[in-house]
């Protein structure tokens, strides 16, 4: 019996094995924020602000109207995950800033992932260190452009 060498995976393969999984992770995620009382794209706000952002800024990370970004910003200022602060550098640009309650429930949320965190499980040391180092290199060339 002679070993055979496996065929690389398509592009096509390689995205629909991406869409999956990204779906996947995207219903754990809404999963986790619904136990929080937060809708998908509230949690996806929080996960965002690593610092201050532009509304505009955040509309343009979640694809979506500035105006749609406005409403779910406004829920969270309300149950005071979220403020919005003037921009230093130019006033009439609002900041939005996660609290610390806020940074505090997104942090659960991901912590509760459970599917994800099952799935991440399945990985020995070597893999986790592999695929963490191929998602780096993906990273840029897909953000470029947010």
């Amino acid at each position: 019996m002679s070993a055979t060498t496996p065929q690389a995976p398509t592009k096509l393969q390689l995205l629909e094995l991406l869409a999956a999984i990204g779906t996947a992770q995207w219903r754990d995620f809404a999963a986790a924020a619904a136990h929080h009382g937060l809708t998908a794209m509230q949690a996806k706000v929080l996960a965002q602000l690593d610092g201050p952002l532009p509304m505009r800024g955040l509309a343009a990370l979640l694809v979506c109207e500035a105006s749609n970004v406005t409403g779910i910003v406004d829920r969270l200022e309300a149950r005071e995950l979220v403020r919005r602060e003037a921009d230093p550098a130019d006033r009439r640009v609002k900041n939005v800033v996660a609290t610390d309650a806020g940074r505090e429930i997104i942090r659960r949320v991901r912590e509760e992932m459970q599917q994800t965190h099952g799935a991440l499980d399945t990985l020995d040391e070597a893999e986790s260190a592999t695929l963490y180092a191929l998602l780096q290199r993906l990273r840029p060339t897909m953000e470029k452009d947010a």
